[in-house]
Formats: structure tokens, C-alpha cells, sequence
């Protein structure tokens, strides 16, 4: 089987209502990354000095060696940002979730304390604030095990969310096959909140972001003052904002560092954008797991059978009548390469039609002859395929007058003689007089150009029968 796993659709054109509380526009949601003392540092065992997402331009690791400028900017954070950033959000009622590295708050009790205090929700940030992506997958189920164990001694609580940052590749599945998170949010694809399937776990995913993030004020491009952060998060509210009053609400994620956004010059611009939406009396300021304990209950995930997901002789049982008698099409297109994009009537649709569309003249050929008469004689002995009888009842065809179904004979026997195979058309979109009209016009057609139309007509048909089936 050849299969594409990354889910490039998602909710598509229809996103789900989310139904925030009190029929909010917006879900803004402000996450406090706090890091500080469990970055990389020769004290914590490491190999080298951090060199990431701090203001030293161009940062590089000491190997071997403690790196006092770096040291001191992450203690700012602890020190200062954060007391500064608590403040700010206590003064404003504004509730946020922490991503908190559990090595680092381990290190930090009085500043757990205050953020316990405040009602603020402590995600896991992972044991260390460390790089994944080189990690062995045991090892990195170990550290997360490690990171839950940690983190409940030091809090009181297991986390009931997780966000890496710094992931691997193996991360989303090995958080999820842990078990014990209502969330993950090691993704940044989507708007709204959204469930995967890990094995036999549904798990919630709630994505961030890297663009609305404090973390451009050390990376390039980026953001020099507070005014550009304060711009950027306005205009990204606005434009949810706006969808919001059309109907289609989001989640807006704001991602915090407290040794960035808690320097003087840059909290300007964070302070200014928390007054601005203090204005509005429709936006929801919650934290995570409030957002993930809502989507829930709201949305609760369904299983569905998948075609990508199933076995070929399921995928060709299933697919195999779409087009008329032609299972060969069915089974080219399990061929494929198959993913999410194609768990849908239209992207279905797609992989089908790559296999017709590439068949011989001839075997284009026979799955025109495979189609039945308009209310011909299989019609009228009952022989038809359900889907043919569904279709051709839409459009009346089974509730002919005999003077109509005599109409209807002989122009069948006069266009198969002229073009040797049957008047194909897509029933479903149209009436009876229209289909009366087309045929009356079709038939002085050439046989190309009416064998392209009605390899066109099939292909519609085709996407009738997968709407009936799938979403």
C-alpha cells in the first residue's frame, strides 16, 4: 500500500461551529512558555550552553562550558519577565496555560506557586529544554515519562497537556501512546481544534503557533519593537474576529516567553493588545485545557471507516460499482498513493478518475457499454444496479408514460447504432425534459466528441455515488 500520511485537508471549506461559550467570536488563548533553568547548560548535564531564542544575535553553543551572558538572559526570565508577565495577567483576569518544562519548574517553586495561585493551567514543556529530534525513540518515551513524573511531584498534578516544541518525528504518537494527555499541541495546522487517531487512541490535538509568538523578537525575520507585535497579533484578531461574525469562529494561540516579552520595551505591545480585546464583549480568554474540555464535549471524534485505511479487498468491495461494472478502476486506483486528502467524495473522485482517465480506448470503452439503456429494457425488468435504479428514479425516468418510454427506445437503439455505445448522461443533474432535450441534440453529435462527453458524464456519475457514501 502506498500511503501519504499527512492530512493536507483537514475540516476544508466547512470547518465545524466550536460553539465557544457565550457565543464568542474568538477563543484567544495566551501560552507562557516557561523554560528558564531547564535549558541546555553543562550544570543540567548537558554537553554545551543553550544558543536558542534568546537576544544574543547569532548564538552559538559552548561545548563543554558554562556561557554566562546566556545563563543570566534566562534568569532575566524567572528573575524579572516573569513576575512582570504576572502582573499583567492577574491585573487583567486574563487565565493563561503554562508550557512548563518540568526540570525548569523543579527549579523554580515560588514562581510554581504564583502560577498555581493565579488558577493558571501548567502544561508539560517536556523533562528538559532540549532538541528531540536526534533522541531515540525509547529514549524520548523515557524523558516524557520522566517529564510526567517530575512534573506531578513538583505541581501536585500530572499535566493533562503536552507541547515539545523542540520535537522529533516520533513525538505526536509517543505523547498520545502515553495515554494520559487531553491534548497535544506539537502541531501548528490548523485554526480550530482537531482530533488523530494514534492506534486505538483519539487524541485531541489543539495547534500553536510560531508566527503569533514572542520568539520572532529573536529570530529573523522579526520583530523589533512592541508596536510590530502589538500590529501583528491586532491584525490576526481582526481578520478571526471577522470570520467569527460570519460565522465561522477560531482559536487564536499567542505563544509568551518570559525572558522576551518580559523585557519593558516589548511587554508595551503585548499590554496594548490585551486592552484592545478587552473591548470586545464576544472573545473567550481560556486556557488550553478550557479549550480542550469544551471541544470535547462539543465535538466529540467519531471513527469512520477510511479509504485509505482500508485493505485492498474492502477498498475494491466498497468502490468497486462507482464506476458502472468496472471494479478494474477500483483497483488501479488502491494503487495509488493514497492519504487523507482522499477519505472524501471529491478526493476519491480524484484517484478514481486518474484510472479511467489513463485506460485504454478501449477499456474506456467498455465501461461506457457497461452502462445501462435511460429507461430501457433492464430498466423495465427490474435488472438494474441499485445505484442505476436510484438514479434514474431521481430523474423520474421510472415513471415514463408509454408514449415517453417509446421516445426513449427508440432514440437509444438509433444513438447506439450511429455511436456504438449508450447515451450516458448524469441523470442527477437534470429532469426529464432536459435529459429529453440532451439526447435529441447529442445524437447528431460525432462519436468523439460524444465519446468524450460521455467519459465526462460517467465521471459526474462517478461523483454522485461517492457523495451518497462519504463526506
Amino acid at each position: 500500500m502506498r500511503r501519504y500520511v499527512r492530512d493536507m485537508v483537514g475540516y476544508g471549506a466547512t470547518p465545524p461551529d466550536p460553539q465557544w461559550p457565550g457565543n464568542a467570536k474568538v477563543a484567544v488563548q495566551f501560552v507562557l512558555n516557561y523554560e528558564e533553568g531547564g535549558e541546555n547548560c553543562v550544570l543540567h548535564g548537558d554537553a554545551g550552553s543553550e544558543a536558542f531564542l534568546s537576544d544574543i544575535a547569532g548564538a552559538a553553543s559552548w561545548p563543554g562550558k558554562r556561557h554566562w551572558n546566556m545563563e543570566s538572559i534566562y534568569d532575566y526570565g524567572s528573575r524579572a519577565g516573569f513576575w512582570r508577565l504576572h502582573r499583567l495577567f492577574t491585573g487583567a483576569d486574563i487565565p493563561l496555560t503554562i508550557y512548563g518544562v518540568a526540570s525548569a519548574l523543579a527549579r523554580s517553586p515560588v514562581q510554581v506557586a504564583a502560577m498555581q495561585d493565579a488558577g493558571w493551567e501548567i502544561a508539560s514543556h517536556g523533562l528538559k529544554w532540549v532538541e528531540h529530534k536526534d533522541m531515540p525513540e525509547e529514549d524520548e518515551r523515557t524523558a516524557i515519562a520522566e517529564a510526567v513524573r517530575l512534573h506531578t511531584e513538583v505541581t501536585g498534578e500530572r499535566p493533562r497537556g503536552w507541547y515539545t516544541g523542540r520535537c522529533s518525528e516520533n513525538t505526536v504518537r509517543l505523547v498520545a501512546e502515553e495515554g494520559g494527555f487531553d491534548y497535544v499541541s506539537d502541531i501548528y495546522d490548523d485554526d480550530l481544534p482537531h482530533w488523530i487517531e494514534v492506534g486505538d487512541r483519539d487524541q485531541l490535538v489543539i495547534p500553536y503557533t510560531l508566527e503569533a509568538n514572542d520568539m520572532r523578537f529573536a529570530t529573523a525575520p522579526g520583530y523589533i519593537t512592541g508596536e510590530q507585535f502589538f500590529v501583528y497579533l491586532k491584525d490576526a484578531f481582526d481578520t478571526l474576529y471577522v470570520e467569527g461574525q460570519e460565522g465561522a469562529a477560531k482559536m487564536m494561540s499567542i505563544g509568551l516567553h518570559c525572558r522576551l516579552i518580559g523585557r519593558p520595551g516589548k511587554i508595551a505591545g503585548l499590554k496594548r493588545f490585551i486592552d484592545y480585546i478587552q473591548g470586545f464583549d464576544d472573545v473567550w480568554c481560556a486556557r488550553r485545557i478550557d479549550i480542550a474540555d469544551h471541544w470535547a464535549k462539543t465535538h466529540p471524534h467519531q471513527r469512520r471507516e477510511r479509504p485509505s485505511q482500508m485493505h485492498r479487498a474492502r477498498f475494491v468491495e466498497n468502490y468497486g460499482g462507482i464506476f458502472e461494472h468496472s471494479a478494474w478502476i477500483a483497483e488501479g486506483a488502491f494503487d495509488l498513493e493514497l492519504g487523507a486528502s482522499h477519505d472524501n467524495a471529491v478526493g476519491l473522485h480524484n484517484a478514481l478518475c486518474r484510472v479511467f482517465r489513463v485506460a485504454s480506448d478501449e477499456a474506456r470503452l467498455g465501461v461506457l457499454t457497461a452502462h445501462p439503456d435511460l429507461a430501457g429494457k433492464l430498466a423495465s425488468a427490474g435488472r438494474l444496479t441499485a445505484e442505476s435504479t436510484s438514479e434514474q428514479a431521481s430523474a423520474g425516468l421510472d415513471m415514463l408514460t408509454d408514449e415517453e418510454r417509446a421516445t426513449f427506445t427508440q432514440l437509444n437503439e438509433k444513438y447506439v447504432e450511429k455511436h456504438g455505445f449508450p447515451f450516458i448522461i448524469a441523470v442527477r443533474d437534470n429532469t426529464k425534459t432536459s435529459i429529453m432535450q440532451a439526447f435529441e441534440t447529442r445524437i447528431g453529435n460525432d462519436t468523439q466528441t460524444e465519446l468524450n462527453t460521455a467519459c465526462t458524464q460517467v465521471e459526474r456519475i462517478a461523483l454522485h455515488r461517492l457523495k451518497d457514501i462519504l463526506p
